[in-house]
């Protein structure tokens, strides 16, 4: 079992590193986009800040996720990144919100797979 919840895990971080690398390089097309969308992301840029701070807590989380010793602290900095995907994707592109369903049920899995070194935290 450990070494599938590794496998699942290091998965799960690989698509925010992609996502978090392609936001520095756009490497990977983007793709097409409604006139809502287009309006949201719009505003996103205007912000000068917003995406390159995205793209480095989506590549500083993943990396964290990775490695089992920091895999708590990779967790709760990708958490209001994975809620923002979700909201994204339950109000703008339902398409896409099945695998975004599935990405915020393995963060849990984390997240509850950690929960004793939250601990400190909430005591």
């Amino acid at each position: 079992m450990k070494i599938v919840k590794q496998i699942v895990f290091t998965l799960f971080a690989l698509m925010f590193l992609n996502a978090g690398l392609n936001k520095f390089f756009n490497y990977m097309p983007s793709p097409k986009l409604t006139p809502g969308q287009m309006e949201a992301f719009g505003a996103f840029m205007k912000i000068k800040w917003l995406m390159p701070l995205l793209a480095t807590m989506e590549t500083t989380g993943s990396i964290l996720v990775i490695i089992p010793k920091t895999r708590a602290l990779g967790a709760l900095i990708l958490f209001p990144i994975m809620t923002g995907i979700c909201l994204h994707h339950a109000t703008m592109d339902p398409s896409g919100l099945p695998v975004a369903l599935v990405l915020a049920v393995i963060l849990v899995w984390i997240i509850t797979d950690n929960r004793r070194k939250y601990l400190p935290m909430v005591q």
